[in-house]
């Protein structure tokens, strides 16, 4: 699977990232239980091909499951931990340094590991008391702690709007971002992809898939196009053509799922690349279209 430099982080890492929320969360409609015998082993199988396969980075968070989808993964990454690359979350609204020191302590236990490689507050949104309780209030100061005694390697944050992240971005306090940013939510490529390159900062996309936003868009518009093998691979595509973005976070419940998207991701080769914006943003959406 092709890998990419995450920004200074300095790691090398697969531009397809496995997001673990599946493991989390069950899905009756679609025959998935995670916390069932055999959803347990289904999930445990599926973190062994993908590793197989060449996908070496994880992100998971204590809020999958209560923690299961972390003790998941770190079962299933016990052998060979140095191969791969795990991130978890910690969350910040109204926690104490102490809070967040007690969580991350608590996803090491869950994960078996001596050290997680990226650490990312968990957040949507950073309205200013946000970004004041994490810079002034010591919860950065916390993990920077836990990183100066080997626990945590780099200190990352999520955000589903980007523009509310502008001050963590460029305070240069964090390695990596992990951003909302798809073929539907385009604000990203305007901004916020803009000021984490100059930060040199290790970039990941969520919800690449508009979080199923699109099947019943074009089940009204489309119909004749509403095939989500389709729509997922454009989504996909649509990314890929976006330089700035080193690695593309889905979530998977299946085998054939994740042998589709590492074939994909590892065949695709844009012939127009997102950097004139906002014009090229509109032309890569109609060439992944067409």
């Amino acid at each position: 699977m092709k890998s990419v430099r995450f920004g200074r982080t300095e790691l090398m890492v697969s531009k397809l990232c496995f997001g673990c929320v599946s493991f989390g969360v069950a899905d009756p409609a679609r025959g998935w239980d995670p916390f069932s015998p055999e959803g347990r082993k289904q999930s445990l199988r599926l973190i062994s091909v993908a590793r197989e396969l060449g996908v070496n980075l994880f992100d998971t968070s204590p809020d999958y499951g209560d923690g299961h989808a972390e003790t998941l993964l770190g079962e299933a990454c016990r052998s060979g931990r140095d191969k791969v690359i795990l991130a978890t979350k910690v969350d910040y609204g109204g926690q104490s340094p102490e809070d967040v020191t007690a969580s991350v302590e608590a996803s090491l236990k869950r994960l078996g590991t001596d050290y997680i490689d990226i650490i990312q507050f968990h957040g949507g949104n950073y309205p200013s008391s946000s970004v004041k309780r994490i810079m002034q209030k010591g919860l950065l100061e916390a993990l920077e702690r836990l990183r100066s005694d080997g626990k945590v390697r780099h200190i990352g944050l999520t955000v589903a709007d980007p523009i509310t992240a502008r001050d963590l971005i460029e305070s240069a306090a964090f390695d990596t971002i992990q951003m909302l940013y798809s073929l539907v939510e385009q604000a990203a490529a305007r901004h916020a992809l803009k000021w984490a390159t100059a930060q040199d900062m290790g970039i990941t996309v969520m919800r690449p898939l508009a979080a199923g936003m699109l099947m019943p868009l074009f089940r009204t518009i489309a119909p004749t196009w509403a095939d989500e093998t389709a729509i997922a691979e454009t989504c996909l595509k649509f990314l890929l053509c976006d330089d700035r973005v080193h690695t593309i976070n889905v979530g998977m419940r299946t085998e054939d799922e994740l042998r589709k998207n590492v074939a994909l991701i590892d065949g695709y080769d844009p012939a127009i690349k997102i950097k004139d914006l906002p014009r090229s943003v509109g032309q890569a959406a109609r060439a992944v279209v067409e």
